[in-house]
């Protein structure tokens, strides 16, 4: 079953990058419990949700080929900024990253019945100093309801960005090198 994975994401963005990887898929959605356990930093948050959902998968049956869990978040100061419950929380959110650095952390992980790999990788994002239009204007796009920070890099947020240091393909929400890594790692060790 080489080349043959589950997706277990419902993102669109996922789907994309993943074809860009010429491994065969099926994409399915998952709903796991996704809070965040207290005292957990934001790394182990990340890679535990990434790994809960391809192991949550396979305990649902997809045990005929891995499962491919993937889990992005935004941390401003150490906090985690998820995806926004409304326009004025998202606002909010945008405020805050105005001006300022922030990590986005997109963990990855493989499962099987018998072994689960997972990759943490960690892309610095700055933003440029944003007017209260901006962020206005930028919610009334409806881009900010489904993405942890409220923006989406790849979408109209892109022109927020003044520099990034990392992987753009992971703050979109799959790090196309180490997931093909992580492939490869996972397919040799069989």
């Amino acid at each position: 079953m080489k080349n043959k994975i589950y997706l277990a994401s419902a993102s669109p963005r996922r789907k994309e990058l993943l074809k860009q990887l010429n491994v065969e898929f099926e994409q399915f959605s998952l709903d796991v419990d996704e809070s965040h356990i207290k005292q957990e930093s934001p790394e182990e948050c990340v890679v535990r949700l990434a790994c809960l959902k391809a192991q949550t998968a396979v305990e649902l049956g997809y045990k005929d080929r891995p499962v491919l869990g993937s889990d992005t978040i935004v941390v401003l100061d150490d906090k985690i900024l998820g995806k926004p419950k409304n326009d004025i929380h998202a606002k909010s959110m945008l405020k805050s990253l105005s001006g300022r650095s922030h990590q986005v952390m997109t963990a990855i992980a493989l499962a099987s019945e018998k072994k689960v790999l997972s990759k943490l990788v960690i892309t610095n994002v700055t933003f440029k100093t944003l007017s209260e239009q901006e962020i206005i204007d930028y919610i009334h796009t409806n881009e900010p309801k489904d993405k942890a920070g409220s923006y989406g890099i790849q979408g109209f947020a892109g022109r927020f960005v003044t520099h990034i240091s990392g992987s753009y393909f992971s703050v979109v929400g799959l790090p196309l090198f180490e997931t093909e890594q992580l492939l490869s790692h996972f397919w040799n060790k069989s």
